[in-house]
C-alpha cells in the first residue's frame, strides 16, 4: 500500500469531497478521484459512498481510518526524529474561542515564534467546537471538557469574568446594586440561539433579562460596552484592552471558567506537538495571571 494514497484517503475523509481534498493537498480533484479509485482497487473494498452531501466513509473506510491516522502520526514522528530537537518548525493550527484568540493567544504565540523562527502558527478564532479528527486544527482550546472522541484533554487554567460597563452608561442608567437590577438595563451578550456551550450562557446564569445587543463575537460585545451601549459580562483578561470600562458589583457577581487544551489522541506520539503544547500551556497561564492582576489593580 502506497502511503501517498493513504494521505489522499485521509484528506477526502476529512473534507468529505474530492475538491476539498484537492485544495488541502494542492492537487486537482480529478487526480484525487483517480488515486482513491486506485486505493480502493488495491484494498479490494469500496471506501467512500458518494451522495449529494459529498463523500462519506463506508463501513470499510471507517475501519481503515484509524490505521491511516496512525500511519500519519508515525510518519510525523519520523520526520521529527530526523529534524532533531533544536527548535520548533513547520505549521501548527490552533482553534480557539473568540476571547482567547483575541486577548491571549497573540502575545503568547508571538513569544513562542520569537524563540522558534521556523514555526508558522495559524489561529482559527471561531466560537464553536473543532473537529480534530478531520484535522480542522492540530490543537483546540475549549471552555468545556469534551466527554467523547479519541482525544487527550489537559486543563490549561481558570479565568474570571465580571459585569462591566462604561461610566457614562452607568451615569445615565438606573442604579445597579445587585443581579436583580440587570432586568432594568440594556444587556450586551451572546446571541441566545448561537451559544454553542452552556459555559458561555453567563447572563442566563445570572437570571438576567433579554439581551438587547447580541453578537457571537466577544470583540463586538466589548466594543459595544466601550461605546457606552449597555452592561455585559467581560473576561478580566480582556479588561486591560478596554481601560475605560469599570467592573460592576464584583463582590456579588464573579464568574469562573476554565480553558482546556484538546488534542487528537494519536498526536501524543508527535514530539513537536508535545513541545508546542507545553509552551502554549505555560504561556497562557502566565498571560491570564498577568492580565487579571492588572485588571484588579485598575478596577
Amino acid at each position: 500500500m502506497d502511503w501517498d494514497d493513504l494521505r489522499i484517503f485521509l484528506a477526502v475523509a476529512r473534507s468529505e469531497s474530492l475538491s476539498g481534498a484537492g485544495k488541502r493537498l494542492k492537487i486537482d480533484a480529478a487526480t484525487v478521484g483517480r488515486r482513491i479509485a486506485r486505493l480502493e482497487e488495491a484494498m479490494g473494498a469500496r471506501l467512500f459512498a458518494k451522495s449529494p452531501q459529498g463523500y462519506a466513509l463506508t463501513e470499510e473506510g471507517t475501519r481503515l481510518l484509524p490505521h491511516a491516522e496512525r500511519a500519519e502520526t508515525a510518519l510525523d514522528g519520523a520526520r521529527e526524529a530526523l529534524s532533531g530537537p533544536e527548535g520548533l518548525s513547520g505549521q501548527i493550527r490552533i482553534g480557539a474561542p473568540d476571547g482567547c484568540a483575541n486577548y491571549l493567544l497573540p502575545q503568547v504565540l508571538a513569544e513562542i515564534c520569537d524563540a522558534n523562527p521556523g514555526l508558522e502558527v495559524q489561529i482559527v478564532a471561531l466560537p464553536r467546537v473543532f473537529n480534530l479528527s478531520k484535522r480542522e486544527a492540530d490543537l483546540a482550546i475549549a471552555v468545556s471538557r469534551p466527554t467523547a472522541g479519541r482525544l487527550t484533554v489537559q486543563k490549561l487554567t481558570d479565568y474570571r469574568l465580571h459585569l462591566a460597563a462604561h461610566p457614562e452608561y452607568l451615569a445615565r442608567s438606573a442604579p445597579l446594586t445587585g443581579p436583580q437590577d440587570l432586568r432594568h438595563h440594556r444587556l450586551v451578550g451572546y446571541i441566545p440561539d448561537m451559544i454553542h456551550d452552556k459555559e458561555l450562557d453567563y447572563l442566563a446564569e445570572l437570571g438576567a433579562g433579554t439581551v438587547a445587543l447580541a453578537s457571537n463575537s466577544v470583540s463586538v460585545q466589548l466594543n459595544w460596552l466601550r461605546a457606552g451601549a449597555g452592561v455585559g459580562v467581560v473576561h478580566d483578561f480582556a479588561l486591560p484592552a478596554a481601560p475605560e470600562l469599570r467592573r460592576i458589583i464584583p463582590e456579588q457577581v464573579a464568574l469562573t471558567r476554565s480553558f482546556w487544551l484538546i488534542r487528537h489522541a494519536d498526536d501524543g506520539r508527535v514530539a513537536r506537538l508535545n513541545r508546542f503544547a507545553d509552551l502554549l500551556a505555560q504561556g497562557l497561564r502566565r498571560e491570564v495571571a498577568r492580565l487579571e492582576a492588572y485588571s484588579r489593580q485598575e478596577g
